[in-house]
């Protein structure tokens, strides 16, 4: 690569040259076992980008799909933990809805509540007035329905990495689910 170039791209991510123009744009694939698959990217070369995430599925075994065919899947929510230490689980569900939330799901170590994207600053601003430490607030995608990949889970983690690893992807999303022995030997590797 030329050194002008490389000197050019520095300084387009330094800020020195102004109107490096970024798009954010989503993708969506399926992966092994028709697992729907959806990347959120932002990039200022949709181009190289695209064929950056279209080598990926191809390469771990997924196939690059229309906009549209995997995002019906997916709803969007407002998202956000709060640690389960020391709360009562009835009383936290109870505030979490009055202040808004639409689900609360309790986890080992955290509650998961769920929000109307819509309502997320809202209720996220209630939670933190009634004293609850928030953790991990963000918007996300949730699946509507899940297909199980316990066959494939080594298969399909790869190539899910690999998508989280290029440098222009801020997020992947997949309706997947795994037993809770394939997770324990997942997590083994």
């Amino acid at each position: 690569m030329p050194r002008e170039n490389i000197e050019r791209a520095i300084k387009r991510g330094t800020g020195e040259i102004e109107g490096a123009a970024y798009e954010e744009i989503t993708y969506e694939g399926y992966g092994h076992n028709g697992v729907g698959i959806v990347v959120d990217v932002m990039t200022d070369n949709k181009n190289r980008t695209v064929a950056d995430v279209r080598h990926i599925f191809s390469k771990y075994g997924g196939n690059l799909a229309e906009t549209g065919a995997v995002s019906w899947n997916f709803d969007l929510k407002g998202f956000f933990n709060v640690p389960i230490a020391g709360m009562d689980e009835e009383e936290f569900m109870m505030q979490a809805l009055e202040a808004g939330a639409d689900d609360v799901e309790m986890g080992e170590e955290y509650f998961d509540v769920y929000t109307n994207p819509t309502e997320f600053h809202a209720v996220l601003a209630n939670m933190e007035a009634l004293g609850f430490p928030i953790e991990n607030a963000e918007l996300t995608r949730v699946p509507k329905n899940t297909v199980n990949a316990d066959d494939v889970a080594s298969k399909l983690m790869r190539l899910i990495e690999m998508l989280e690893d290029l440098d222009d992807v801020q997020k992947v999303y997949a309706n997947f689910e795994f037993s809770d022995e394939v997770m324990a030997q997942l997590a083994q590797e």
